[in-house]
């Protein structure tokens, strides 16, 4: 994707800067009622409720498919309702398509926090077709403030800058990896870096095809680490996913 920090948007990394290390087992105490859940250490984090089996070829948004999966997750993991469809749809769909890769939703959904807070960054929301309104844009990509220098590759057509790249949507793809990952999974026939369920299965591709199998520990660090080649990153989108694989909110 992009060089170490570039692709995220700075508020939302500032936000999670306090998430727990990579080495170390957290405890998220979020009701006082309730007693603390601990978050399990180690790299892959856990792959969270499993995903049940659907016809991911039926006609419209299949991801709908998933309501009644989706919505005992929201109260917990504070995950929307459509996100956390659009994250198990992806899983799904690259169970089928890249079996040796055994991505897991959690991973999908460490990315999409620490990205855009489930494409809710900045004012927007996500609808039911899995689109996020007004469109999530980072800053430009001109070598400023640490951000790498990317001129501008698409005219403005799909980032709105017509003199520098910036990173799209609630998952924060540039137009350059857009272009070559892209997929449409809404059925809406089209591929939208702004639709979390088009940005989701983009992800869970890119993710495979850099990891191979996500399952092992090398897979997965190597997957994200290309996914944003950062320490930070890494441990920011293991300790959201290690919370979403056992029912609880990030810190």
């Amino acid at each position: 994707m992009l060089p170490p920090r570039s692709r995220r948007l700075r508020v939302v990394a500032a936000a999670l800067a306090t998430a727990a290390v990579v080495s170390g087992c957290g405890a998220l105490d979020l009701d006082p009622g309730r007693p603390a859940v601990e978050i399990p250490e180690g790299i892959p984090p856990g792959p969270g409720a499993p995903v049940p089996p659907i016809d991911v070829d039926a006609p419209g948004r299949s991801a709908d498919l998933l309501a009644g999966w989706a919505e005992p997750l929201v109260d917990p993991t504070g995950i929307g309702r459509t996100a956390l469809e659009a994250y198990g749809h992806a899983a799904a769909v690259m169970a089928r398509s890249s079996p040796g890769c055994g991505l897991a939703w959690t991973t999908l959904a460490g990315i999409g926090r620490i990205e855009s807070r489930h494409g809710t960054f900045g004012g927007s929301s996500v609808g039911p077709d899995g689109t996020a309104t007004p469109p999530i844009r980072g800053v430009p990509l001109d070598g400023t403030a640490g951000n790498a220098e990317i001129a501008d590759t698409d005219g403005g057509e799909l980032d709105g800058d017509t003199v520098f790249d910036r990173a799209m949507g609630p998952m924060q793809f540039i137009p350059e990896t857009w272009r070559k990952w892209g997929v449409d999974a809404n059925g809406d026939g089209r591929a939208d870096p702004d639709n979390l369920d088009d940005a989701a299965l983009t992800a869970g591709r890119y993710l495979c095809a850099r990891g191979g199998d996500l399952t092992a520990a090398e897979g997965w660090q190597a997957a994200l680490m290309a996914y944003n080649l950062s320490g930070v990153y890494l441990r920011d989108v293991r300790d959201a996913a290690s919370a979403y694989s056992v029912g609880a909110r990030p810190s």
